[in-house]
């Protein structure tokens, strides 16, 4: 979904061949047979529990749980419509839509002024340092169990971390300006003023290199990520989508106004949420809502590990990443521009964000370097993740006070 990520198989090549995309009674009625669809259920649910004023916590639990299918059908639906497109705005099509549901989420929440920033910026890191460590280490420990060792494209793999860790780069410099000039001491309104402005330039470097990595991995070099679906067109097979163009932008259209829905939900109650349960706002955006957002990927790459085709599992979450970092951050801090705040976002995250994003790129780095990954591994990075949650749960309300 993301620009490294390739579309997971829905079924065997021959059988894609042979069935002809269906229209949107038949789309609906697959839909409703798959499990995780079950959960949209929670969207009635969650409309009645606002209307009733029932616990913030119950709105903030049932919301999130009905953008888990959302945001599944939103990139399912991309998927189709990316195949009827041809592979270069198929490309394009599915990069940009990747990770729709949190960049969603967080325009709703960045649309209820700088209160939510800590919030917003916490999404950012969160559903990076998920990516990397969560779900990259849950593919390697459930694929691990079934299979001794996997393998996967060690170039491709090592771009990606290449790409997170220059985005990183990017991402922790407004802090470091941050921390080294404040001495102990606020930061004067033309300091402050500066931190955004740095972050407003970092945001259009990074969105430019993002727009670069597209026609690298897309265009120039796609050969570097091609998988095993994209040489069947060489061999004779055609790629077949599941759902007709039409079919596919009603689901799109009608799952993408679903999350923007759920999400004024989830962002009505986060405060509420995060009091009834004793969490902080950095613990809800990084850990909770991170995990809400990418469910549906999560599921799928941890499939893909499974069927023993680690290589989609890593472009899945290394390319999810790169695409919050280089596409979905900078588009928040220009979008904030608009809203007429009083002031925009910026990209000064608090030091344990930095910290984690930092060592969860090195991570990643170090498990690209041999091409092969086995189920240890994939307990190595659960536990750091593990590590990491509990470092977040419990930081105190003064490390919120920027």
């Amino acid at each position: 979904m993301a620009d490294l990520e390739h579309t997971p198989p829905r079924g065997s090549p021959g059988d894609r061949a042979l069935t002809a995309p269906v229209g949107l009674r038949e789309a609906l009625r697959g839909v409703g047979k798959q499990p995780l669809y079950w959960l949209l259920v929670a969207m009635p649910l969650a409309v009645v529990l606002e209307g009733t004023h029932a616990g913030g916590m119950w709105v903030f639990l049932v919301s999130g749980a009905a953008i888990v299918p959302l945001a599944g059908l939103m990139g399912r639906a991309t998927e189709n419509l990316a195949e009827t497109l041809g592979p270069g705005i198929g490309g394009l099509l599915n990069a940009t839509f990747g990770n729709a549901a949190e960049l969603i989420i967080a325009v709703v929440a960045l649309s209820q002024g700088p209160a939510m920033y800590p919030w917003v910026k916490a999404s950012i890191t969160g559903s990076i340092v998920g990516n990397i460590l969560l779900v990259l280490g849950l593919s390697m420990f459930v694929g691990g169990l079934k299979h001794a060792t996997q393998r996967f494209h060690r170039t491709a793999a090592s771009m990606g971390a290449t790409l997170l860790a220059l985005a990183s780069i990017g991402l922790i410099m407004p802090t470091l300006y941050y921390y080294m000039y404040r001495a102990g001491a606020p930061l004067s309104a033309d300091e402050a003023a500066t931190v955004e402005f740095l972050s407003e330039e970092i945001a259009a470097i990074l969105a430019l290199i993002y727009v670069v990595s597209l026609v690298f991995s897309l265009w120039t070099h796609r050969h570097l990520f091609a998988g095993p679906e994209d040489e069947l067109p060489r061999s004779g097979e055609h790629h077949q989508s599941e759902w007709n163009r039409t079919t596919s932008v009603t689901i799109l259209l009608a799952a993408t106004a679903g999350v923007a829905w759920m999400s004024e939900l989830l962002v009505g109650s986060v405060e509420h949420a995060a009091e009834a349960m004793g969490m902080n706002q950095v613990f809800i955006g990084v850990i909770v809502v991170a995990v809400i957002g990418n469910a549906a990927e999560h599921s799928t790459a941890v499939l893909m590990a499974m069927k023993n085709k680690m290589e989609l599992a890593v472009h899945i979450a290394v390319g999810s990443g790169i695409q919050i970092a280089l596409f979905v951050a900078p588009a928040l801090v220009f979008l904030s521009m608009t809203f007429g705040h009083a002031h925009p976002l910026d990209l000064h995250f608090t030091p344990l964000e930095t910290i984690t994003l930092v060592l969860s790129v090195l991570v990643l780095s170090m498990v690209s370097q041999d091409g092969e990954t086995n189920w240890m591994e994939g307990v190595m990075l659960l536990g750091v993740y593990l590590m990491v949650a509990l470092a977040f749960y419990h930081l105190p309300e003064v490390a919120l006070r920027w």
